[in-house]
């Protein structure tokens, strides 16, 4: 919990600046570059002038809005996420058959990755249902700095607020896109995972061994896997995450969206009728990958933006 608290604390202006630019808030104009390339282009700022640009107007502390929701969110996240798997329990599982480059299905099935990942997203989905008021919290809080709204002022008075306007479905705005995307992002990356440590790491230490002197293979057999596997799963994991990011897009704009903050309604957005209607616009407006990389933004072609 301390561990994560920290890291929350450390990365929070990153999701800051991050959350504003999902929700289409350029407070400053584009400026000429160069890209990678060499080439002049229109770049609109970065995450460090961007930064910039809120301890201006809100001072160093303004970098850290909506802290305290999301350290709330991630200390029961923990606590739920590590209960839902002690109620579980660790089921022992059957050594899993030799596996084949001939039956890699069957070699899955019968291994114990379906069973972990089963009681991994179990686990992980209770946490996020639960933690989810945390979470639209957090986003209102930042959004605020939009339109300089002070109606989220706190974590208990946002709960009170929410619950008057809203009602209980209120705190679950944008629950079922973010659902989806942990779901699947969980998956594809523990599949891949799986198939690279399985049948290319595995393999390859195999076939390596067999004409490695035995005592050689055996001193570093341990650690070389074990890099090589933790390498494999940061790769995956990053990769996962950029395939589910419009997940995350669609998430955070829906926990926003018509609630009253200037961030939530037009020019930055309609009002959507649901997270599918909000897919669907972001993709047709070729937004889909809005905020996912926050250095070297190019303004792309015919795109329209608000700037103060």
């Amino acid at each position: 919990v301390l561990l994560g608290s920290g890291l929350a604390v450390l990365s929070q202006p990153l999701m800051y600046v991050k959350v504003l630019v999902q929700v289409g808030y350029e407070p400053l104009p584009p400026t000429l570059g160069r890209n990678i390339f060499g080439r002049q282009v229109y770049q609109l700022p970065g995450l460090f002038a961007y930064a910039k640009h809120i301890v201006k107007v809100d001072g160093r502390a303004g970098l850290f809005k909506g802290l305290t929701p999301r350290l709330c969110s991630g200390a029961v996240g923990t606590i739920v996420h590590s209960k839902v798997l002690q109620v579980r329990g660790r089921t022992p599982g059957h050594p899993p058959a030799a596996p084949t480059l001939l039956h890699p299905l069957s070699a899955l099935t019968d291994s114990p990755f379906l069973l972990q990942t089963s009681r991994e997203m179990v686990a992980r989905s209770a946490a996020t249902l639960i933690t989810h008021p945390f979470h639209v919290i957090t986003l209102r809080c930042m959004v605020q700095f939009i339109g300089r709204e002070t109606k989220y002022s706190g974590t208990l008075s946002a709960f009170a607020t929410i619950y008057r306007e809203e009602g209980i479905l209120g705190f679950f705005a944008g629950l079922i896109p973010r659902l989806l995307g942990d779901i699947l992002s969980l998956w594809l990356c523990n599949m891949l995972a799986y198939l690279i440590n399985t049948y290319a790491l595995e393999n390859g230490v195999r076939a390596w061994s067999s004409r490695a002197p035995e005592r050689t293979f055996r001193l570093s057999q341990v650690s070389t896997m074990s890099e090589m596997k933790s390498y494999s799963q940061a790769v995956t994991g990053f990769f996962a995450s950029m395939l589910t990011y419009p997940f995350v897009l669609v998430s955070n704009l829906m926990a926003i969206n018509n609630c009253g903050l200037a961030g939530g309604l037009l020019p930055y957005a309609p009002a959507y009728s649901s997270w599918l209607d909000c897919w669907s616009q972001l993709h047709k407006e070729g937004n889909m990958s809005r905020g996912n990389s926050l250095f070297f933004r190019k303004v792309p072609t015919g795109k329209r933006y608000v700037w103060e």
